[in-house]
């Protein structure tokens, strides 16, 4: 006799009519009703360790694939173990649909009946992370609830939601019809006709027109339309460390993506028109808010909250690949500039002067036996770390997106995220850490070996949280507390099951070519301490 379908059975069947093909997770005694139906439904099911790694992994997933992805867990310490993370996805505007597990209906609201796991709200702690929360107290609501969910999810600026069901409707039978009928695509966030006119305008009249590409590029897809924007105009790009792959990195007009340097943020600076696209010019993307346009400004932005938020600008809210290609159908096509090559060819060759001025030979070399090491199309994903500072301005994207923990800046993201990456489909993915970051997701090595996913994870280990040490002794003259003891990471891996490699320097563009095409999850050890340029917006 088959089992009654439950409340469990409505979520997987409204995922799957959704679009979802693997969610990521951890069961919890409030969601065994969800995870029961999971064994009666398609999903693939990847279990994590700890409940924000399974976070990060969902980020990594959702944003290798730019589609929705399913986190499932429980209530309480569960639930809460997954807000460091989703402070993450929200920065980053990742679209992860956390599905929890709740206290019965009749512990809701605060009622205070001393259920395992309960908070006065649980879902009141989401509400400053996720886009929206919503608590579905019978199984006819759970489609639905899961629908809007999946469409505010994915709606421009994307990132996380939370919907929350209590244990009973998740376990109680229901005639609620198999689930087929349901569509979460957001509508398109086109920008307002009068806003795209003026813009046009201003650009049209610019004699020195500079982009700024942000995240909200790569996301919205918008790669042709700003290479066609940008020659149009003739206007050179930089972007920003979420957008490396916007624009080609060799183009004549590209500007790349150091942004930390004081001739790019100089140059920006001096456009009469900044074109911002899909960028909050935040502190990373601003220079730590030394970027000071002298010109007009045209901001394009999904984030309505990011408009104007720290330059006057003639704010244009709307998606970032739409509006794009709306400029680039409406802008007076210049000819080929010579003068404007040259002048981005002067702001690279500055950049580089700088560099060379420092003793960073050591580092440099390390960055570019990484990027010869990882095949062109592979993804990256980078924790919080020295060589990751470095990879921002530094990496060259190729055809293989980089993805970091820079959003929120939280350790413990690069092998998790990986992970999730390499769960939605084939070829090697390289996660990045240092020592310190390492141990927030070491435990994700028994992921990595359960369900054989194809991660190289490099970690640097330099004794310490690299980073930090170098920022406390240029401000106090000595770092405190932060020195680490940490493990044999080899001996660590291999009780894991997973294969090692101690590297050096100078094997380590042979060593890390080796492990990635080698099948499944490996660990590359490099005992190094990594130093960073110099900062120029003190």
């Amino acid at each position: 006799m088959d089992a009654p379908r439950t409340g469990g059975d409505l979520v997987t069947e409204t995922l799957t009519a959704l679009g979802a093909r693997v969610a990521f997770g951890i069961p919890g005694q409030h969601a065994l009703g969800l995870f029961d139906a999971l064994r009666r439904s398609d999903l693939e099911f990847v279990s994590a360790r700890v409940e924000n790694n399974a976070a990060f992994a969902a980020d990594g997933h959702a944003r290798r694939t730019g589609r929705v992805t399913p986190l499932l867990v429980s209530t309480g310490p569960g639930a809460l173990l997954t807000l460091a993370s989703l402070q993450e996805s929200r920065a980053s505007s990742a679209p992860v649909l956390v599905i929890s597990g709740q206290v019965p209906r009749a512990g809701l609201g605060g009622a205070r009946r001393g259920f395992l796991h309960e908070l006065p709200e649980q879902s009141a702690n989401f509400a400053g992370v996720t886009k929206s929360v919503f608590t579905a107290r019978h199984a006819s609501q759970i489609p639905s609830a899961l629908a809007g969910a999946w469409r505010t999810a994915a709606a421009a600026p994307a990132g996380p939601v939370l919907v929350e069901i209590p244990q009973d409707v998740l376990l109680e039978p229901t005639d609620v019809p198999p689930v087929a009928d349901v569509d979460g695509s957001p509508a398109p966030l086109e920008p307002r006709a009068e806003l795209v006119a003026e813009a046009a305008r201003l650009l049209d009249g610019a004699r020195r027109p500079v982009v700024l590409a942000g995240g909200g590029v790569s996301r919205a897809g918008g790669h042709e339309a700003l290479l066609e924007l940008a020659e149009a105009l003739q206007a050179p790009v930089a972007t920003t460390f979420g957008a490396k792959d916007a624009f080609p990195w060799e183009h004549p007009l590209s500007l790349r993506s150091w942004l930390e340097d004081r001739h790019t943020t100089d140059y920006l600076a001096g456009a009469d028109v900044l074109l911002v696209v899909g960028s909050g010019l935040g502190e990373l993307s601003s220079n730590y808010h030394t970027l000071a346009p002298r010109g007009r400004v045209v901001q394009v932005e999904a984030d309505l909250g990011k408009l104007e938020a720290n330059v006057p600008a003639l704010g244009v809210h709307g998606d970032a690949a739409l509006t794009l290609a709306a400029l680039a159908g409406r802008v007076t096509r210049r000819p080929a500039d010579p003068a404007v090559v040259a002048e981005v060819a002067r702001v690279r060759a500055a950049v580089a002067a700088r560099l060379d001025a420092q003793d960073l030979s050591a580092e440099r070399e390390v960055l570019a036996s990484v990027r010869a090491a990882l095949p062109d199309d592979a993804p990256s994903f980078w924790d919080m770390t020295m060589l990751a500072y470095w990879a921002w301005s530094a990496w060259e994207p190729r055809r293989g997106r980089m993805f970091s923990a820079q959003g929120a800046g939280g350790l413990g993201y690069g092998l998790p995220a990986a992970l999730g990456a390499a769960a939605a489909g084939a070829g090697p993915v390289l996660a990045v850490s240092g020592d310190g970051g390492a141990m927030y997701s070491i435990a994700e090595l028994a992921t990595a070996r359960q369900h054989d996913l194809d991660v190289t994870w490099l970690v640097v280990d330099d004794g310490g949280y690299g980073i930090l040490r170098a920022y406390m002794r240029d401000a106090f003259g000595e770092a405190a507390h932060t020195e680490l003891a940490r493990p044999d990471f080899p001996a660590l891996a291999a009780a894991f099951g997973v294969p090692s490699t101690l590297t050096t320097p100078e094997r380590l563009r042979e060593d890390l070519a080796a492990a990635l095409t080698a099948p499944g999850p490996h660990v590359v050890v490099l005992p190094m301490v990594l130093g960073l340029f110099a900062p120029t917006h003190t």
